[in-house]
């Protein structure tokens, strides 16, 4: 069977529609939690059939609870949709054989087990590999599989040993962690990424080959002028609170009513700024008239600044200093983050799912003129697609004949 033919008869058993930049490739999920689960779903988004493995228990998000949606954790919805589940027992050796099989038929194989963790199931690179030598296999660690391979690899954990806990909160303040998970959030897309890149090289060469990705190279890499900053300049940053080490005004400021992020990155936004605020005499003087300057002198300027700033309120600002071109924002919460994307007409947030099983979801990020992606499939029910995940391994002596 032809590859237009293969991928036939993969749509017409999972009923996606093929539209997406990688409709015809099949993914096996052998991932959990976020990072590996985030990077399959931005796959399956773009038309890939991804099947997630999932133990007896599930996924451990769906159990990560509160906040909720229909007794389901918003966590695990979050970053499942567009897959099909099916439960294996890697201990049973039923369940085992039909895994074997899953490697064995993928084109991407996607796996966050502790270093060494697959080799006694021989779903190990090598094992797969030698059963499926175009297979593109992303291996996620926490800290590679080498002397950190026995390290957990939470993200958690690597916000503080990259040194980003360092550098978040104020200058007399504890270190904060980020908000969220943003080292498996990077992760999860510098394996998208090496994914996509493997698959342009097996197009070009039909040899397949080994994806690593860790935790800690995504932060350091994420982290880019900050760990720049040691690397290239021999300076260790520090916590500074909201402020900028190399720009200013580039912080939150109070208003007449909430606060207000100003930034203005070079000489001609401070200008504007200036004459919006009608103090166009500072932007000439001389404690003020380049970056060097406003960064040494940031104490006096965030005075006059602020002065000016508290005769309107946050939203008056941000709605005045917009349509003069310069940079700033209000601080909202999620909700707010939310509503100004409708606002601005970016459509945030999509159904995922068909009939009565219809996931709210926040879109993709990339939008694709010819191949857009879809939202067929709401973040599956735990093994809802094993007779489905079945029936297409079992094509597998069909397709050979044919």
């Amino acid at each position: 069977m032809d590859e237009s033919g293969a991928a036939t008869r993969l749509h017409s058993i999972f009923g996606r529609p093929g539209s997406g930049p990688l409709s015809g490739i099949v993914v096996a999920d052998f991932s959990r939690v976020l990072a590996g689960p985030y990077c399959t779903m931005l796959l399956a988004d773009m038309g890939a059939t991804v099947i997630k493995v999932e133990s007896p228990q599930g996924d451990d998000t769906r159990g990560w609870i509160p906040p909720v949606r229909d007794d389901e954790a918003t966590f695990y919805l979050s970053v499942n949709r567009n897959k099909h589940s099916i439960v294996l027992d890697l201990n049973d050796a039923a369940d085992l054989e039909v895994a074997h099989e899953l490697s064995a038929r993928a084109d991407i194989l996607v796996e966050n087990f502790k270093p060494g963790g697959l080799e006694r199931f021989l779903l190990d690179y090598d094992s797969v590999i030698a059963r499926n030598p175009e297979v593109i296999y992303a291996s996620i660690t926490g800290f590679g599989t080498g002397a950190g391979a026995g390290l957990p690899g939470y993200d958690l954990l690597v916000q503080a040993v990259s040194g980003m806990m360092s550098l978040t909160g104020g200058q007399d303040t504890e270190p904060y962690r980020a908000g969220l998970a943003m080292f498996d959030v990077i992760t999860g897309l510098h394996a998208a990424m090496g994914i996509l890149g493997a698959l342009h090289h097996k197009d070009l060469t039909g040899s397949g080959q080994l994806v690593e990705l860790n935790l800690l190279s995504s932060a350091l890499s994420g982290m880019v002028n900050q760990s720049a900053a040691y690397v290239t300049g021999g300076v260790i940053p520090t916590r500074m609170g909201n402020e900028h080490p190399s720009l200013y005004p580039y912080e939150p400021m109070p208003t007449g009513d909430g606060m207000l992020i100003i930034a203005a990155g070079n000489n001609p936004q401070f200008t504007r700024l200036c004459m919006a605020l009608d103090i166009a005499e500072t932007a000439t003087d001389v404690r003020f008239s380049s970056p060097q300057q406003r960064n040494a002198n940031r104490g006096a300027l965030r005075e006059i600044l602020q002065h000016e700033l508290a005769r309107r309120s946050a939203a008056e600002w941000f709605e005045l200093l917009s349509e003069l071109g310069l940079p700033c924002a209000p601080i909202q919460d999620v909700k707010g983050g939310i509503e100004l994307a409708e606002k601005l007409g970016l459509e945030p947030v999509v159904l995922a799912g068909t009939g009565d099983r219809r996931i709210p979801t926040v879109r993709h990020p990339v939008k694709f003129s010819q191949t857009p992606v879809t939202y067929d499939l709401a973040p599956p029910q735990l093994n809802e697609s094993s007779a489905l995940v079945r029936s297409w391994l079992a094509t597998r002596e069909e397709q050979l004949v044919d």
